[in-house]
């Protein structure tokens, strides 16, 4: 199933109100189609990202303290206390998400919104049919030491400037008083802008501005680690652990960088095919060939015999011509009482013989369970088989089998 991304507009969401969508193939190398629509007009996927807009986000960073992870009631009171100062609104009336992998002990990102605004999308597309699997940031913080980015989003009526560094997330509308805002710009700043507002930012910045599709730039924030379904929009551990796996998976199946381990796994795979399938057909032909031995050697030893078995057929045939012309096979009685003379252990004499068909039975010898042991042994290396059947021990040899 192809990628379904869907963009949240800013809060409040009115009743009825469209969201925007762009459709990537699995993999995410391939664009589809975008557009905007009511939740129940979406395309189907089952693979549903939900983007939250960076206007409609904050970004704080705090230290959890020890034991802060022991369970989500504890760790969203703890947030609660930490947030509380800095929160314009009621923290009871926002969402909270943590960093990927946070940990106690450390600086890790909190990311705060408008817990109903982004509750009532979730219930509004899955109502819809439009199962929402993973919820991403439009923007997320740089990691220390990467250079700063910005980006100029939106159209010309409404455009908006973007600054993602080490120090957070801070979006302004893109204009002369938030560039007096952001100041001058780090060194190394990477700048990007959409179409539609490349022309403004440009003469804003002063410089060059490399230009992104939207479509390109949704996509982008599907592949980072983040995913705010926590606490009530993640119903369960096992809900997380779940996603959390499938980011994994997906991230596997489909990110840039991992795209020359996967094209070894298959040139793997396609490797082990070709050589089991080579192996078993070097076997087959050798198998053949002793076939065709066999039967060629029938055909030229008995050229009367109609050729349907020639393993078994050459037996019986050796064994007839041996009779005929006196000769003595294993199959015969000699030869079979004389492996048992020196195989039988010392004053073991039986009371009955019987032979017949090419196979001898014994009655009386009183053989323990060690000596039946290590009499099939050593008639198993003389060409014979022997078990035993009660007080009865049968001998018959391999050939005849």
């Amino acid at each position: 199933m192809p990628l379904l991304i869907v963009t949240l507009p800013p809060p409040p969401v009115p009743a009825g109100g469209e969201f925007g969508w762009v459709m990537w193939s699995n993999d995410g190398r391939k664009y589809r189609s975008r557009g905007s629509a009511l939740p129940s007009l979406l395309p189907t996927s089952d693979e549903v990202m939900l983007t939250l807009p960076a206007a409609a986000l904050s970004w704080h960073q705090v230290t959890l303290p020890q034991g802060s992870l022991s369970g989500a009631t504890r760790l969203r009171a703890v947030l609660n206390g930490l947030l509380e100062d800095r929160l314009l609104d009621d923290p009871d009336s926002l969402h909270f998400a943590l960093e990927p992998d946070a940990a106690v002990g450390k600086p890790v990102w909190v990311v705060a919104c408008n817990r109903a605004w982004v509750r009532g999308a979730v219930q509004a597309l899955e109502a819809a049919g439009r199962r929402v699997t993973r919820i991403v940031p439009e923007f997320t913080p740089q990691p220390a030491g990467a250079p700063p980015m910005v980006f100029a989003t939106g159209d010309a009526d409404d455009a908006f400037i973007t600054l993602c560094d080490a120090q957070g997330v801070l979006t302004l509308p893109l204009d002369s008083a938030a560039l007096a805002t952001l100041g001058a710009l780090p060194e190394g700043v990477n700048a990007l802008a959409e179409p539609a507002v490349a022309e403004q930012a440009e003469s804003l910045l002063g410089r060059p501005v490399p230009i992104v599709k939207p479509a390109v730039r949704w996509l982008e924030t599907t592949r980072t680690g983040w995913d705010l379904a926590q606490f009530d929009l993640a119903s369960t551990g096992r809900a997380r652990a779940g996603k959390k796996l499938s980011a994994i998976a997906q991230a596997l199946w489909r990110a840039p960088q991992w795209r020359a381990a996967r094209w070894g796994a298959l040139t793997l795979v396609l490797a082990q095919l070709i050589g089991v399938n080579a192996w078993a057909w070097k076997e087959r032909n050798a198998l053949e060939a002793k076939r065709g031995s066999i039967r060629s050697i029938l055909a030229q030893t008995f050229p009367s015999v109609q050729i349907y078995e020639p393993q078994v057929q050459m037996t019986r045939e050796v064994a007839t011509l041996q009779q005929a012309t006196g000769g003595v096979s294993p199959a015969d009685l000699e030869p079979m009482l004389a492996a048992l003379a020196v195989s039988l252990p010392a004053g073991k004499l039986p009371t009955a013989i019987d032979y017949s068909a090419g196979q001898l039975r014994l009655r009386g010898l009183g053989l323990g369970m060690a000596d039946t042991n290590a009499l099939s042994t050593t008639l198993a290396s003389r060409g014979y088989n022997a078990r035993s059947e009660g007080d009865l021990l049968l001998v018959q040899a391999e050939a005849t089998r």
